[in-house]
């Protein structure tokens, strides 16, 4: 039986371990032209070294209105592939892998002077109305996630994550909460979503695997739940996405429509029924920082990857910690074995 130790493969990405680093946003106060710097080369390189198997860069947008805020990573241009390379070159020298998630915030801009999104619907009282993109402009948003992942395999990085959860653009076109267009990315709310997926895999390697993260349900009154997303999840895998990091939530306020748990494992269930219903690798987030809890979801073949967020905030050398306490092989730098022997 697979754990959480096993090696994983997906076309030619071999990772040593089934441990995924979360994208997570660091809003640094020093990336405001969007490029990462030595704060985010520390960040990442150190949980390369604590052994994670596949480091996620966090949510890094194709143009700069297209940021959560102006202290976000961006990948709008040629002048970011360098500082990306560096830090995928370091993470590569201690033994993992890396990908960046690719993404536009549209609606959730809140430092764009006027944000886009399928439909002119504010996510709530206190951010702005966004503006509905024309059809035309749309199509040149499509070509900016191409070229964003054109400059994230320049940067030499192992897989792409496109960012379709969270209530971020790719959700907001595949939501019906979300698209009330008329035009053909109303008519089907995948056909946004599926033009990205098949300009990025236009950019990629054909055996670097493409991930796509999505939101599994909706908390938000009238939003989608897990038929809803079996359906497209079946539709971007068609079009070319290789694995599907399952989350949920991010698209309004939560009001009438459930809440998230806060329970350990809240979100595998999602990954669960995605990897079943549609024959596809998945990865598992949300409170999967119990190592075993997190080696249960692989042994029980509940998911290929689990994803680890605030247990890597809070100990970069994380993924070291759970051999331990697994008693799993694992490759511990050499200048740090003695912390874990008996």
């Amino acid at each position: 039986m697979p754990h959480l130790f096993s090696p994983f493969q997906l076309k030619g990405l071999e990772l040593k371990n089934r441990i995924m680093m979360s994208p997570m946003c660091q809003y640094s106060v020093t990336a405001e032209d969007g490029a990462p710097n030595n704060w985010h080369l520390q960040h990442y390189v150190s949980r390369a070294v604590g052994g994670a198997g596949l480091i996620m860069v966090e949510m890094t947008d194709v143009e700069p209105d297209g940021r959560i805020t102006n202290r976000d990573l961006g990948i709008w241009s040629d002048d970011h592939i360098e500082a990306f390379a560096k830090i995928v070159d370091e993470v590569h020298e201690h033994g993992a892998k890396i990908g960046i998630q690719i993404a536009h915030a549209g609606r959730k801009a809140e430092d764009a002077e006027v944000p886009v999104a399928p439909s002119a619907i504010a996510f709530d009282e206190k951010l702005k109305t966004p503006r509905a993109l024309e059809t035309e402009e749309v199509k040149e948003m499509v070509e900016k996630y191409r070229l964003g992942v054109r400059r994230a395999v320049q940067a030499g990085v192992d897989v792409v994550e496109l960012h379709g959860a969270h209530g971020y653009l790719i959700h907001q076109f595949t939501s019906p909460y979300t698209n009330k267009r008329k035009d053909e990315y109303g008519v089907d709310l995948t056909r946004f979503g599926k033009e990205v997926i098949q300009a990025a895999k236009q950019e990629m390697p054909a055996d670097m695997p493409l991930f796509m993260r999505i939101s599994a349900k909706e908390y938000v009154e009238g939003g989608y739940h897990l038929d809803y997303s079996k359906s497209f999840v079946k539709a971007f895998k068609e079009a070319g996405v290789d694995l599907f990091d399952v989350s949920s939530g991010g698209e309004g306020p939560i009001r009438g429509g459930g809440k998230p748990g806060s329970h350990a494992g809240y979100q595998v269930p999602f990954a669960r029924e995605i990897r079943r219903d549609a024959d596809t690798p998945v990865a598992a987030v949300g409170r999967l920082e119990d190592p075993v809890l997190a080696n249960a979801v692989i042994g029980n073949e509940e998911a290929d990857l689990v994803i680890i967020g605030r247990g890597m905030l809070r100990n970069p050398y994380w993924s070291l910690e759970a051999a331990a306490t697994l008693n799993k092989e694992t490759a511990f730098p050499k200048q740090y074995r003695m912390g874990f022997s008996n």
